[in-house]
């Protein structure tokens, strides 16, 4: 028996996908129905290592999370992750297979691996209930259709209803509906249930006439409007879409238990990935986190992280252009904290030899850290777990580099020489324990009374957003007619709206 289904697709992107197909699953979960996520084909950054070892969009990890199961690359088969302006990395099945260009991709490769999609979701369909696949940037991308295996491509393959999503915080969302679906061919629109509007802000029933209008001329309903919510965002996808001078994450609001804050400045080099390990440092009460990308903006920092990257070598270029290498190596100098992590340790060390990523061979680091560092062709995909200032930390591991370090204190496989500190481990701030140990010694060094909070529990935090998004879809969505969706399909005789997807 096959589970039902529900493809989210989004006007464009960033609509709210990611968030809207987590809060469903979470209301689904919380219905005692066994649900699973899915993305066919995520571009992203921002990635995460399963138990075996594969390599998935941080997304669908997240997701998978509201489903309470572990995620696993059947959820999210493809994943590209961009190198530069006209090519990425392609990882099928949770393991790299190569460069491609985008001309490449969407050439023929893309169209070729619509069977394994399509297998993957079956399979998910014949172990869970329910699987709730999320779309990406636009299911009206006409220049783009003919080898789609991620919005209408896989809906059409596996007969899934499709909702459509709207941001109506940037305006316009009305058009944006009418317009998506008027660019879909009529085999396409066969499958477009209708629309929920994302980020409202005022009375709904104002925006009721509207819709009303919309159902007319589309003959689609609106299956729930979600008001604008702050902070409930889950793990992006493509990096940060606004300038990032300026740019805080969101953290907690409680005030700080001692009596100063701690400042972290977070430098936003080239292709910068995995940047959600800050998460937790803002998650904390009295830390405040900044992304920058000037090297005046370091100088009230009590703590500089350099994140992970895409392109070692080319943020290491970037930061000596920028003048960042040069305040990153009085921070040492003066013995004020650094922290390294995947690519931001490799390009803190002695020198990096890449024939692999940029091809560059022999490139100097900033020398900060006892560490050489060599490219393997093979990624490395872990997930470690030991101990660090007396805690226990588990992380995950996603890098070509291969450290030999020659010198320093032990720190999570890594090392730490005065006050900088170098590891490959993501996640290893989620480590509570660790974190507070962490930003104690981070404190002290910078001469900040700072305490961390005692109890601050970085996957209750996470759980408690959770349900805050299933909370949004089961107050503020037609959730009965959500799930006649996801068990019975888009309803029949939806009618045709022209001019549909040019020949």
């Amino acid at each position: 028996m096959t589970g039902g289904g529900l493809l989210v697709a989004g006007t464009t992107s960033d609509a709210g996908k990611s968030v809207v197909t987590a809060g469903i699953c979470r209301w689904l979960v919380r219905q005692g129905v066994k649900v699973a996520p899915f993305k066919a084909q995520n571009m992203s950054l921002n990635s995460f290592v399963t138990k075996e070892g594969a390599e998935i969009g941080r997304a669908q990890a997240m997701q998978a999370q509201a489903c309470r199961i572990e995620p696993s690359a059947l959820m999210n088969p493809v994943l590209l992750k961009p190198g530069g302006e006209r090519s990425s990395q392609v990882v099928l099945l949770g393991r790299p297979v190569g460069e491609m260009s985008a001309r490449g991709y969407h050439g023929g490769r893309q169209q070729r691996l619509l069977g394994t999609v399509v297998d993957c979701l079956a399979e998910l369909r014949s172990t869970y209930d329910a699987v709730i696949c999320e779309g990406a940037g636009s299911p009206a991308e006409i220049n783009l259709r003919r080898t789609d295996i991620v919005n209408m491509g896989i809906a059409r393959s596996a007969r899934l209803p499709v909702l459509v999503v709207g941001d109506i915080d940037r305006g316009g969302v009305f058009a944006s509906f009418f317009g998506t679906v008027a660019l879909l061919s009529p085999e396409d629109q066969e499958l477009v249930a209708g629309f929920l509007v994302n980020k409202f802000r005022g009375d709904v029933s104002l925006l009721e006439p509207g819709l009303d209008m919309l159902h007319g001329l589309t003959g689609r309903r609106t299956y729930g409007v979600l008001p604008f919510r702050h902070g409930l965002g889950i793990d992006e996808e493509d990096g940060l879409r606004v300038s990032l001078r300026g740019t805080v994450r969101e953290s907690n609001v409680s005030p700080p238990v001692g009596e100063d804050v701690l400042r972290v400045a977070v430098c936003a080099i080239p292709l910068m990935s995995n940047f959600t390990d800050v998460d937790a440092l803002a998650a904390e009460p009295g830390v405040v986190v900044r992304f920058v990308d000037r090297p005046e903006e370091l100088a009230d920092a009590d703590l500089v992280v350099v994140p992970g990257t895409r392109g070692t070598v080319r943020a290491l270029e970037w930061l000596r252009e920028r003048g960042l290498a040069d305040a990153l190596a009085r921070r040492a100098a003066e013995g004020r904290p650094v922290l390294g992590i995947c690519g931001g340790f490799q390009i803190l060390g002695e020198h990096i030899e890449d024939d692999v990523e940029s091809r560059r061979g022999r490139v100097d680091g900033l020398g900060l850290l006892p560490v050489r560092v060599r490219f393997a062709p093979e990624k490395t995909l872990t997930r470690p777990a030991g101990e660090a200032l007396g805690e226990r930390v588990e992380g995950y591991e996603i890098h070509h580099g291969v450290a030999t370090v020659t010198g320093g204190e032990p720190f999570l496989d890594g090392c730490r020489a005065g006050s900088v500190w170098g590891t490959h481990w993501h996640g290893s701030l989620e480590s509570d324990g660790f974190r507070r140990a962490f930003l104690r010694e981070v404190a002290a060094a910078a001469g900040r009374r700072f305490v961390p909070a005692p109890d601050t529990s970085f996957a209750a935090l996470r759980e408690e957003q959770l349900d805050r998004l299933g909370d949004l879809i089961e107050q503020h969505a037609d959730t009965d007619a959500l799930w006649r969706l996801v068990e019975s399909g888009a309803p029949p005789g939806l009618p045709f709206v022209p001019p549909g997807a040019p020949a």
